[in-house]
C-alpha cells in the first residue's frame, strides 16, 4: 500500500490523465442509453421498466457493452502532454466509436439482415433480434477498439484509417452473414432471416458466436500492419487481405473444434429443429473460444 501511494505521489499527472479518461468514459458509457432512445425516438424508461421489453434491454445492453469496448481503445495510458489535449482526444475518440457503432448497426440492418426491420421487431419483443441486434454492435465495436489502438495522433488520416478499418469489419460481417444463410438453406425450407423473425433463440445464438469471432479475427489481422499516415491505402488493403484470411480459418478451426467438442450429437438438428439454447450456446463459446486463440497466436 505504501509503495501504491509513493507511485501515485510521484506520478500525480499521470493520475490527473486517467481521471480525465475515466470521467469521459463514465459520462458516454451514462449518455448511451438517452443516445439511442433519441435517435430511434424510444422512451427508454416506458421500454424498460414499464413494458419489461427484455429484447430492447438485450439490444441497449449490447451498445452499452460496445461503448465500453470501443472507449478501451481510446484508453491507452500514454500521456497526451496537456490535460486539454487529452479531454479533446478522449471526447473525439469516443464520439467516433459512437458513430461508428451506430452506423455499423444500420448497415447490419440495411445488408446484413434486410429482410425485416430489426428495431420493430425488438419493440415487439423478440428476444432472438435483440440478441443479433446486440452481438453485431458488439462485433462492431471490437474492431473499432482494434482500429483505436491501432492508428496514431488526432488527424485526418486518424480518421480516414477509423473510417477504413470500420468498412473492412462491415464487409466481414455482411460476408460471414451470407455463409451463414447459405449453410443454412441447405436444410431448411425456410430462410433463416425469416426464422430469425419468427424468434428461434438458438439459431440467434450461434449466429451472435459467427459475428463476435468475426469481428475477433478481423481484429487479429491488425497485428500484423504497421501503422504508416503516409502508406494508408497499402495498410488498409493489408488489413482486409489478412481479414479475410483469418476468418477463413477461423471458420475452418472452428468447425473442427465443434466436431471433438461436440462428438456424436447432431447439432443441425438439436439448434434448428429443437431449438435447444444449450447447444447453441456451447457453439457460440467455441467460436469465442477459437477466436480468442486466434488472437493470441497473432500477437
Amino acid at each position: 500500500m505504501n509503495e501504491l501511494i509513493t507511485m501515485l505521489g510521484q506520478s500525480g499527472s499521470l493520475v490527473g490523465y486517467l481521471l480525465i479518461d475515466m470521467a469521459v468514459a463514465i459520462l458516454l458509457l451514462g449518455g448511451i442509453r438517452y443516445t439511442m432512445g433519441f435517435i430511434s425516438k424510444v422512451d427508454t424508461t416506458d421500454e424498460l421498466a414499464e413494458k419489461d421489453n427484455f429484447a430492447y434491454g438485450i439490444s441497449l445492453a449490447g451498445g452499452v457493452a460496445a461503448m465500453g469496448i470501443a472507449l478501451s481503445g481510446a484508453i491507452t495510458g500514454e500521456l497526451a502532454g496537456s490535460y486539454l489535449v487529452e479531454l479533446i482526444g478522449m471526447l473525439t475518440y469516443g464520439v467516433a466509436g459512437l458513430v461508428m457503432i451506430k452506423a455499423g448497426r444500420y448497415i447490419h440492418d440495411k445488408f446484413a439482415l434486410p429482410d425485416f426491420r430489426k428495431h420493430e421487431q425488438i419493440l415487439q419483443r423478440n428476444i432472438s433480434v435483440g440478441i443479433v441486434d446486440a452481438a453485431s454492435v458488439i462485433a462492431t465495436a471490437i474492431v473499432v477498439r482494434a482500429a483505436l489502438i491501432w492508428v496514431e495522433g488526432i488527424d485526418l488520416n486518424t480518421f480516414i484509417a477509423l473510417f477504413c478499418a470500420w468498412i473492412v469489419s462491415q464487409l466481414m460481417l455482411v460476408i460471414i452473414t451470407r455463409v451463414f444463410e447459405w449453410q443454412y438453406a441447405r436444410n431448411s425450407a425456410v430462410s433463416f432471416q425469416a426464422t430469425l423473425e419468427a424468434g428461434q433463440m438458438a439459431l440467434a445464438i450461434r449466429y451472435s458466436g459467427y459475428l463476435i469471432s468475426t469481428a475477433m479475427s478481423v481484429t487479429a489481422a491488425s497485428y500484423f500492419i504497421h501503422y504508416n499516415a503516409q502508406n494508408l491505402l497499402v495498410g488498409i488493403m493489408q488489413w482486409a487481405v489478412m481479414s479475410l484470411i483469418l476468418m477463413v480459418c477461423l471458420t475452418l478451426l472452428t468447425m473442427l473444434a465443434k466436431v471433438l467438442v461436440l462428438w456424436g450429437i447432431n447439432r443441425r438438428e438439436e439448434v434448428e429443429d429443437q431449438q435447444n439454447i444449450g447447444i447453441a450456446l456451447i457453439e457460440l463459446t467455441t467460436s469465442f473460444s477459437i477466436a480468442l486463440l486466434l488472437m493470441a497466436l497473432m500477437t
